[in-house]
C-alpha cells in the first residue's frame, strides 16, 4: 500500500470541467505528423534531414512518429523530447505535437503517457471537443474510471444526441481505430448504467 501512493501521486491531474465542449481546437488536431510518401526510402531520407538540421523540428516530429509507429518508441521518445525542447507554447507546432505524441504514446501501450500528453493540452485548451472523449479514453485504460466517466458525460452534456449511445462512433472518430472505439463504448456503457450528476 505504501509503494503505490507516490504512482499516483505522479498521475496526471486533468483540468476541472467546464460544463460544455464545443470548441473544435482544429490548431491542435490536425494531421501535421504524416509524410505523403511513407516508404522506408522516404524515412531514411527524412532520418538523415534531421541529422543534418537539428532545427527541422517538424521533420523531427514526423520521424518520431514513425519510429514509434514502426516499433521503436525509445527512438520515437527521444526524437518527440528533442522536438518539445525546441518549441515553446507560443509554436504553431506545439499543440500537434503534443497531440501526435499523445496518441503515439497510447499506441505503443504507454496510457499513462498519454494521459500526460493530452493533460497537459487540455489544462490549455479551454473547452475543446476533443478533451471529453480522448481523456475518457486515457482515464479508462489507466484505471481510473469514476473519471472516466465523468468524462465521458460531458461529452453528453456537450452533444447528447451524438454521445448518448456508441452507435456512431465510427463517424465520430474516424481517425481513431476499432479497438479504441470499443474501449470508449466500455465507457459510453458505464456512463449508461449509472449517469453523473452536473456538476
Amino acid at each position: 500500500m505504501a509503494l503505490a501512493a507516490p504512482a499516483r501521486a505522479q498521475s496526471p491531474e486533468p483540468p476541472r470541467q467546464v460544463e460544455f465542449y464545443f470548441d473544435a481546437d482544429a490548431a491542435t488536431v490536425r494531421p501535421v505528423l504524416e509524410l505523403k510518401d511513407p516508404s522506408p526510402g522516404a524515412i531514411d531520407r527524412l532520418s538523415r534531414l534531421v541529422e543534418r538540421k537539428p532545427d527541422a523540428t517538424l521533420e523531427a516530429a514526423q520521424l518520431a512518429h514513425y519510429a514509434m509507429k514502426g516499433g521503436q518508441p525509445a527512438v520515437g521518445r527521444d526524437l518527440y523530447s528533442h522536438v518539445l525542447s525546441r518549441i515553446d507554447l507560443t509554436s504553431a507546432l506545439w499543440k500537434p505535437v503534443k497531440w501526435n505524441y499523445g496518441w503515439d504514446l497510447y499506441r505503443s501501450g504507454d496510457a499513462m503517457g498519454a494521459l500526460q500528453q493530452w493533460t497537459d493540452l487540455a489544462n490549455r485548451g479551454g473547452s475543446a471537443s476533443w478533451v471529453p472523449p480522448t481523456l475518457a479514453l486515457a482515464l479508462w485504460k489507466v484505471g481510473r474510471r469514476d473519471e472516466a466517466v465523468r468524462w465521458y458525460a460531458a461529452a453528453v452534456r456537450t452533444e447528447p444526441t451524438q454521445w448518448s449511445g456508441a452507435s456512431q462512433f465510427a463517424q465520430q472518430l474516424p481517425q481513431w481505430h476499432d479497438d479504441e472505439r470499443a474501449t470508449l463504448a466500455d465507457v459510453q456503457a458505464a456512463w449508461a448504467a449509472n449517469p453523473p450528476r452536473w456538476p
